[in-house]
Order: C-alpha cells, then structure tokens, then sequence
C-alpha cells in the first residue's frame, strides 16, 4: 500500500524519480543521475515514516539534530517534493 502511494504521487508529478523498496523502507533516487533524494522509513503504526537524506558522509541520517522527522506519508511526500530545508534535490 505505501509504495503504491509513493509511486502514485511520483507519477502525479511528472515522475522522474526511482522508488526502491530497501531493508524495510523506501529509497528515492533521482531518474536522470541516479542521486539519493530521500529514505522514508515506516514508523509505528498507521501510515507514518521517519523522513531521511543522503548526507555528506554518504549514508541515510536524520534531518537536524531534534530526533527523527515524523510525518503521515503524504506529508512526508510534499515535504521532500517541496525540499524546505534543500537536502533533497541539491
């Protein structure tokens, strides 16, 4: 069900972007350069993730230094389509 909500959204807006089901999560890559863009892992129960980026040590981390970003999946798909802190598409 949550990759179908990913892979809906990334085709509502033009697509352009690889979906990767991994170690219990999803990975986004750019489509053109094969970039990380964004890591969504599951978190609790419901249709929540824990919002990662591709930091400059290339691994998945946590954005800022308050814990773990938590949103309901559409959320999260807004919030890395819209990038407000400039981690996901740079």
């Amino acid at each position: 069900k949550m990759l179908d909500q990913i892979m809906a959204f990334n085709k509502a807006k033009g697509g352009g972007v690889i979906i990767e089901k991994r170690a219990m999560g999803y990975s986004l890559f750019r489509a053109d350069n094969g970039r990380p863009i964004a890591r969504m892992r599951p978190f609790g129960d419901g249709d929540r993730v824990e919002i990662m980026w591709w930091s400059y040590r290339d691994r998945w981390e946590q954005i800022g230094d308050l814990g773990p970003m938590v949103m309901p999946l559409e959320e999260a798909l807004e919030y890395i389509s819209k990038d407000p802190v400039g981690v996901f598409w740079g």
